[in-house]
């Protein structure tokens, strides 16, 4: 149908993107980017054979021009491959993958050491340490596995631009749909939501090939009047980024840098205009401060428009959908008189009794809208408070879309997430630096990253459910005709038999997981049978019923219908995000965000996985998008609440990667490893929080859980420790990650897994057995106005009782165990050094934690001393008084000495 399709449709205030050729498209055709490109190419090769035959009279051939070997070599490098893969030295990986197996190895011996070893004394302990030790090993095995084959890419923009982009003609690249989502303007603010807006409109890529539709699912007239407002602003800020390319283009974080912005800047009015804009951007703040604090208190009827008009949206529960086209090629432009990219504001319809399945249902409605009014081939997600840092991103994820050897079957290209306003010890792993350049390389060279959510480019094919083009085919003629020597004999009928199509019908319900449609089989049918095998009837079933949206869907190249007319598109644009659209359909069942989890990119990501697509991790040397993170400790144990809660929810859906998914062999088992990794991890918290409580314990009783230690035995714990040790060394250094990462990574590992995700796995349990969901409010974005001020707010919650608890039973543990070694003398010492050792890696793990609670440094509040002075008084007349671990108590032979000597 790419061939049906026009070069631009201009509708109202938006203007449709050209259609472009997809990657797979042009693979298929023998071509090298667009088909300008390539008659490029063939006019250039005939200029090139036509030199080479002239010769003078001597035989010698004609000097080629100096002009045309330059444009012979530009063409030679413009064809060439516009990413590469990095593989890890061979220096680096081979003693890793040496010691994983070394590991595994010490391991097995070092649990039949244990398990052949009972402590019959603590029979009980040692059984329950056994459990816990190999749960720790089948997690260790789940993590370490999928980082078997890291890679790192590079890309290369210069190649990019000089295949789809030369002077004098139209731009080639992809065009792009950006999707910005919020929900309550007062937990994000406008002015954060803003400044993403702004970064994404100055983007650097063709104003004709971005979209950007911000997704208000709280409906609130604030968000509605703060866009306008950015829309009014970016007149001036887009031509301002583009003349001096400054980066980044978020006008909060490009004014607060603590850099010399006269650095490399030649044009001598850069320091006038900046001033001007940095007044304007100010001018822009007060704006948006305002409207938020004209919002703090809604009126008794309601907000009114600026017309007189009652805001739509003062029920957020009970709404129309709307929909404001505030920039486009129809709309305003910039002040120099040049086209903006194109700024929509949707907020889908919300009724009584419908689910909405929050931010999945609010995406999926972005996916159906901009499918009817742009129809970008390709889609790039964003979280309100995740701003474009490298305004290049697009370009980056283009290499890898648009590039016909790899992009064929790439459904998404994930970037990385860095974070603004982290302390820099990053006390509570928010950077979590170790997952984002450990773990997604090692995937990366599997079958692609997980899916995190925000920052990523996808595919809009892959997320319709259909499969990628190296999916097996199914032959649409009888295999007679395809038998050797019986090519003759083919049938000229288009008409196919009845147990063909009952074979094709059957084979696409095989799989749960099987694409709902595959674009490649559809193209080798003829139209008769292509009729039989897409009818209305069934793609109103699965996508529904919108005969435009139904249409934009087969167009693989993006782009809009000849048929559609400005009131059409508004009319649909409107159907497409009710309330009801989406019932009886496979909205959110196969196709789009899938529901079923709060965490639904995981789940997604999945799912496209499972048919066979790949995705890729792009890291370039400039952060893409760097967003903000709740740094306090409350709100960062609630948003791992949220994370661990979504995987238990997945974990015990159909979708568990434990047995989903196998019909089709399409996911490789080590990227099934790091998916059931995803699931499984917050069951981590119920022999973590029982290993960390042993430590107190022995010391309280006197027992452990580890009998006197042999020779032998020593080697395999030494071994084991060494080999732990190794193994994070030679992460560390193919990785580049740092020392400090690493152990902040391990420290909230313990605290995450000692309190949230314990309380996710409890939640998870409730959830499947009695229905009992858990409604999450949304993280505040803002932080104080002092630098790291919210590192010090100390909210109290539920969460924090689980370690609190460990942390105050193994430091009385250590003071028992010192105080009863005094009590026994020497050759209690021994013994001893076990158990604290034990207890102070608890300790130590759960330290940024005891930084948490004290709050600010240098400031521990009033009632923490009051508690921890109770505490020690109450242990302490306790342990006078009842002096529990006094060896040989229990057969008086002590009191009896005692009273011999007359003491």
């Amino acid at each position: 149908m790419g061939a049906h399709l026009q070069d631009s449709q201009e509708v109202g205030l938006i203007t449709m993107p050209s259609n472009n050729h997809s990657a797979a498209e042009t693979e298929s055709n023998g071509e090298v980017g667009n088909p300008i490109w390539k008659n490029r190419v063939e006019s250039w090769k005939e200029k090139k054979n036509k030199k080479k035959k002239p010769a003078n009279k001597e035989g010698k051939e004609v000097q080629i021009p100096s002009q045309q070997q330059m444009e012979e070599n530009q063409v030679s490098e413009a064809a060439e491959p516009l990413s590469r893969v990095i593989l890890i030295p061979s220096s680096k990986i081979t003693p890793y993958r040496v010691v994983i197996i070394m590991r595994l190895i010490i391991l097995g011996l070092f649990f039949h050491y244990r398990i052949t070893n009972p402590v019959d004394s603590a029979y009980g302990l040692w059984l329950t340490s056994i459990i816990c030790e190999i749960w720790f090993a089948m997690s260790w095995v789940l993590d370490q596995f999928p980082k078997w084959y890291p890679i790192n890419r590079e890309t290369y923009l210069d190649r990019l631009s000089m295949r789809y982009e030369r002077e004098g003609e139209a731009s080639g690249l992809a065009s792009v749909d950006f999707f910005v989502s919020t929900v309550d303007p007062l937990k994000e603010p406008p002015l954060v939501t803003a400044n993403t807006v702004l970064s994404i409109l100055a983007v650097d890529y063709p104003v004709d090939k971005v979209s950007c539709y911000v997704s208000d699912d709280g409906a609130a007239m604030l968000t509605f009047e703060s866009l306008s407002e950015t829309a009014e602003f970016s007149r001036k800020w887009v031509p301002f980024c583009q003349k001096f390319s400054i980066e980044p283009r978020a006008p909060e974080f490009y004014f607060s840098q603590k850099i010399d912005y006269l650095k490399d800047k030649v044009q001598p009015s850069f320091v006038k205009e900046r001033r001007a804009m940095k007044r304007e951007y100010e001018e822009f703040k007060v704006r948006i401060n305002a409207l938020v604090a004209k919002a703090q208190k809604t009126p008794d009827e309601g907000w009114t428009m600026q017309d007189g008009t009652s805001w739509p949206g003062n029920n957020t529960r009970d709404h129309p959908g709307m929909i404001q086209v505030f920039l486009g090629h129809s709309g305003a432009h910039d002040i120099e008189g040049n086209e903006l990219p194109r700024l929509v504001y949707v907020s889908r319809e919300k009724r009584p009794g419908y689910q909405h399945h929050k931010k999945a249902g609010a995406m999926n409605a972005l996916v159906r809208v901009s499918a009817v009014l742009t129809n970008a081939p390709y889609i790039l997600n964003l979280d309100c408070d995740h701003y474009v840092n490298n305004s290049k991103a697009v370009r980056e994820a283009m290499c890898f879309m648009m590039d016909p050897q790899v992009g064929r079957d790439v459904c998404y290209v994930q970037f990385p997430q860095r974070f603004d306003g982290i302390d820099r010890s990053d006390r509570y792993a928010n950077r979590n630096t170790v997952f984002f350049d450990v773990n997604m390389k090692g995937l990366d060279g599997i079958q692609g990253p997980v899916y995190v959510g925000t920052g990523c480019v996808f595919n809009r094919q892959a997320l319709y459910g259909y499969g990628p083009p190296s999916l097996p085919k199914i032959s649409s003629r009888s295999s007679s005709c395809c038998s050797w020597g019986c090519c003759c004999c083919c049938s000229s009928s288009k008409k196919p038999s009845k147990d063909q199509k009952e074979i094709y019908r059957d084979s696409r319900r095989e799989d749960l997981d099987a694409a709902i449609f595959n674009l490649t089989e559809i193209d080798n049918y003829d139209d008769y049978e292509r009729s039989l095998l897409i009818s209305q009837m069934s793609f109103e079933k699965t996508f529904g019923l919108s005969s435009v949206f139904i249409e934009s869907t087969l167009m693989e190249n993006g782009g809009v219908a000849e048929s559609a007319n400005p009131a059409t598109l508004i009319q649909e644009a409107i159907h497409v995000i009710g309330c009801g659209y989406e019932e009886r359909t496979e909205w959110g069942k196969e196709i789009g965000w899938i529901y079923g989890s709060v965490t639904e990119d995981i789940l997604s990501g999945f799912k496209m996985h499972c048919r066979g697509w790949r995705s890729i991790y792009c890291m370039p040397i400039r952060p893409a998008f760097k967003g903000s993170a709740p740094i306090n400790l409350s709100d960062r144990l609630h948003q791992v609440l949220r994370w661990a809660l979504g995987s238990v929810e997945i974990f015990f859906s159909r979708h568990c990667p434990l047995w989903y998914g196998f019909g089709g062999g399409r996911l490789k088992w080590l990227e099934r490893l790091a998916y059931i990794n995803t699931i499984v991890y917050p069951f981590t918290s119920i022999p973590l929080i029982a290993y960390c409580s042993l430590p107190a314990i022995c010391l309280l009783t006197g027992k452990f859980i580890i009998p006197t230690l042999s020779n032998l035995a020593s080697v395999w714990f030494l071994c084991l420790f060494l080999s732990i040790i190794l193994t994070s060394v030679l992460e560390l250094r193919w990785s580049g990650v740092g020392i400090e990462d690493l152990w902040r990574n391990e420290q909230f590992w313990v605290i995450g897994g000692v309190s949230a995700h314990l309380f996710a796995v409890f939640q998870g349990i409730l959830k499947m057995a009695a229905g009992f969901d858990t409604n999450f409010t949304v993280t505040a974005k803002a932080s104080d106005d002092a630098e790291f001020g919210e590192l010090y707010v100390f909210k109290w919650t539920t969460l924090l009782i689980p370690p609190t608890t460990l942390l105050v039973v193994n430091l009385v543990g250590v003071v028992a165990g010192f105080s009863d070694a005094l009590n026994s003398g020497y050759e209690a010492w021994g013994p001893l050094f076990g158990k604290v050792f034990f207890a102070l890696w608890v300790i130590f793990h759960l330290y940024p934690f005891l930084k948490g609670l004290m709050g600010r440094q240098n400031r521990t509040p009033t009632i923490v001393v009051l508690w921890s002075v109770l505490l020690a008084s109450v242990f302490s007349l306790l342990w006078v008084k009842i002096d529990p671990f006094l060896s040989g108590s229990g057969d008086g032979s002590v009191s009896q000495g005692c009273i011999s000597i007359d003491c």
